[in-house]
């Protein structure tokens, strides 16, 4: 056998690490791109790691040894199930019964191999040592185990391809029927294949549907789901559309309506099959929208890098991001709707940020050069200058943005002009066809132009694709309703046109409803409110413990005050920053450390917020419930760590343990501040509560890097069971004593799992 890296290591990787499974190794070509791929491949990734990761003992116990024979056992039988699925399916794909049938050839191949070697129970009867075993070739248990997993993986993703097979068929056939129904002469005819066509459209929902619903990319589930709601509305006025252009097969206005129905569902079922098929017509690469936002928020990671390093990137690389953000502004400086507060506010800023970022650029050219602690203090306070100048720009185009997007919905909530557009035609009148034409024209463009600002602000990649998508619907839309609209208007007594018009109508009400739902989480997004459904967010609960809130009234603070408290918010805010960085790090944002750091750092930044006058955080009593919250998180946090400290050796628990220490005093004393009643003026106990709040961030800062070093030594040195990964219950543990591994051991040990998870693959059956 071919020798590999750590042949007889103690804790042995697969190989090269994988983004979908850190530390596992797969053929550099096999990107999973599914969720129930990825999910199938989780218990065989984690029960063959931890068998090539097992320790090697002097003395074994019979029970040991028939323990890991069975397993060896286990893992074959399995693998044989599997395999037996995999080549049933490659006999009913011929296109892909050759890539199959190697695969599984390769997977029976591996699992024979382990079971080979852990063919151990005559080592017991002092045979020779000639005898290869999982204990004296942990290199073919490596390379048994990397082929085990890169064959069952293709196997998968092969059958995956089966999926998108069904997909560009099912579209075919619906592209098939839309030419017939686009060519029809008779109603009879017209009746008879829409019939079929709408089967065909409720399996490609379903099939889509379920893609849609697998996808990992975020982006590309949002831009399904706006082809697939294209498909949806679509599909009503094709109908109404068609039966009016039978109805008057000589209106130019009907032909011209129906036509741009079935143009627009052309494009949608193409894109979805550009989605499913990760690739676009004539090999052409995906224009990546370019937003501010986007823009802003790689502008600021760059610039706060520089505390941690001043050599990494150069100033003309800061000066080139920042023009290509002012260019992007000239959207909402061009644009004829932007108030001239905000038009001239955009400007001011802009040239602001200019400034300080030659400011900036000084600073640092003389840090490169000069690093003294003069110095770099006054580069951090550069940096903080055009981080809050940024923020401050940021905040102002999203408050021109969505201030316009309100206005134009509020202005249009009653869709006075589409209900004449309905009178308009009813009448016959071409003259006022004309005018609320004009009229639906100009609306439209509004509209248009609204979310194109949206979209710079959205704050994330789904939400800009939603915004292109109302983009595109109301440019379209709008078109489709004035040619319905010229068609009443020619026959005015022709029910079925007016129904169409009814039709493209509510697409229209529908969009603009859509785009409030749309607006509102833009918004969330920018409060910090989006994905959250955290209980400390809810701020409507009623403040126990607080009675003598009830009676707390409004209190203009001082500008030393005012000075005071923002003075106290930018100092948390930095520390919110190195508590998110210290987050990062983690790989694993599911466990419970990661999550209660982020629950406290969320918290930490709305107090923040609330000292600029921003956020979630409206009132006095907000703020000290918050607060009570925010300690009671860090209690959460302190009592998660004492469980994690029992399973570390004396020395590094007694290292965790002195943080711990440090952190729940200052919790219980934050707890004991939010809850005490107000003796003089409120500042001073919103003063202490932040001070108080600061303390604890500070600490927290200071206690993840010990808790991240910790949990990776003990990871590396296998001395104890991560009880703080939820995805591993099913796990293989450590054996700790010779007799350990009986029969019980095994099934927790998750042998009849990976032989569940294998042998049943339901969603392989299905195709």
């Amino acid at each position: 056998m071919a020798t590999s890296p750590g042949g007889s290591g103690g804790g042995c990787s697969l190989g090269v690490s994988s983004p979908n499974f850190p530390g596992f190794g797969f053929d550099s070509g096999l990107e999973i791109k599914t969720r129930s791929v990825e999910q199938t491949l989780l218990p065989l990734v984690s029960q063959i790691t931890t068998l090539i990761n097992h320790k090697d003992k002097t003395k074994r116990s019979d029970k040991t040894l028939q323990a890991i024979q069975r397993v060896g056992q286990a893992v074959n039988l399995a693998v044989g199930r599997f395999v037996t699925v995999g080549e049933a399916i490659a006999n009913e794909n011929w296109d892909l019964k050759e890539e199959i049938n190697i695969a599984c050839m390769e997977a029976k191949q591996a699992g024979e191999t382990i079971a080979e070697l852990t063919d151990v129970t005559s080592l017991s009867n002092a045979q020779s040592d000639e005898q290869i075993t999982i204990f004296t070739d942990k290199t073919g248990v490596i390379k048994a185990a990397r082929l085990l997993l890169s064959s069952v993986t293709k196997v998968l993703l092969l059958a995956d391809q089966i999926v998108i097979k069904q997909i560009i068929t099912s579209r075919n056939k619906v592209l098939a029927t839309m030419e017939q129904l686009e060519n029809v002469k008779s109603f009879q005819e017209f009746v008879q294949i829409f019939s079929q066509f709408g089967n065909e459209m409720v399996e490609f929902a379903h099939l889509t549907g379920d893609r849609q619903n697998d996808l990992k990319d975020e982006k590309k589930k949002a831009e399904m789901a706006a082809a697939r709601a294209v498909l949806e509305k679509c599909t009503m006025m094709l109908l109404t559309a068609s039966k009016t252009c039978l109805r008057h097969p000589n209106c130019e206005s009907a032909r011209k309506n129906k036509g741009g129905v079935f143009h627009r569902m052309k494009l949608a079922l193409e894109q979805v099959i550009e989605i499913v098929t990760d690739c676009r017509p004539n090999g052409e690469n995906e224009i990546s929208s370019i937003s501010i936002y986007t823009g802003i928020k790689e502008f600021k990671m760059n610039i706060e890098a520089l505390r941690e390093n001043l050599y990494f990137q150069s100033k003309e690389n800061l000066s080139t991001m920042l023009k290509l953000i002012l260019e992007h502004t000239e959207d909402f400086t061009d644009s004829a709707y932007t108030s001239h507060e905000h038009r001239e506010r955009i400007l001011e800023l802009s040239n602001q940020i200019k400034i300080e970022l030659q400011h900036l650029i000084s600073v640092w050219m003389q840090a490169q050069s000069k690093k003294t602690k003069n110095i770099m203090e006054d580069l951090e306070l550069a940096i903080l200058k055009i981080i809050q100048s940024t923020n401050e720009f940021k905040r102002e185009l999203h408050s021109a943005a969505a201030l316009l997007a309100k206005d134009l919905l509020k202005h249009h909530a009653d869709h006075a002009i589409l209900k004449a557009l309905k009178i308009t035609g009813a009448e016959g009148n071409l003259e006022a066809l004309a005018e609320y034409t004009c009229k639906l024209s100009e609306q439209k463009e509004q509209l248009i132009e609204s979310c194109r600002l949206l979209r710079h602000v959205s704050g994330t990649e789904p939400l800009e694709i939603t915004c292109m998508h109302a983009e595109e619907t109301f440019h379209v839309t709008g078109q489709q309703i004035i040619s319905a609209a010229e068609t009443l208007t020619l026959h005015p007594s022709s029910k079925i046109a007016k129904e169409n018009l009814d039709v493209f109508c509510e697409a229209w009400e529908s969009q603009i409803s859509d785009m409030s739902t749309l607006l509102r989480e833009i918004n969330d997004v920018f409060e910090g409110k989006r994905g959250e459904k955290r209980a400390y967010l809810s701020l409507s609960k009623p403040v126990k413990n607080n009675a003598n809130l009830k009676t707390l009234k409004p209190t203009k603070l001082d500008s030393e005050e005012q000075a005071k408290i923002a003075k106290l918010g930018l100092k948390l805010r930095l520390l919110t920053s190195d508590v998110d960085c210290e987050i990062e790090k983690w790989k694993n944002q599911e466990n419970e450390i990661v999550r209660h750091g982020q629950n406290m750092s969320s918290m930490a930044y709305s107090i923040y917020l609330f000292t600029r006058g921003e956020g979630l955080l409206k009132s006095t009593q907000d703020l000290i419930y918050q607060v009570e919250v925010f300690a009671t998180e860090g209690l959460k946090l302190s009592s998660v760590l004492q469980g994690f400290s029992k399973q570390l050796k004396d020395d590094d628990k007694l290292l965790l343990l002195l943080e711990i220490n440090k952190l729940i005093p200052l919790c219980q004393q934050l707890q004991l501040t939010a809850k005490a009643p107000i003796q003089n003026k409120i500042f001073t106990k919103v003063d202490k509560c932040i001070l108080k709040t600061r303390f604890v961030m500070a600490t927290l800062a200071q206690l993840l890097p010990v808790c991240y070093k910790l949990m990776h030594k003990c990871r590396s040195e296998n001395d104890c069971i991560n009880s703080l990964q939820p995805w591993m219950e099913s796990r293989w543990q450590t054996v700790t004593t010779k007799d350990s591994m009986d029969e019980k051991t095994v099934e927790a040990f998750g042998v009849r799992s990976l032989e569940h998870n294998i042998a049943n693959l339901t969603f392989l059956e299905s195709k």
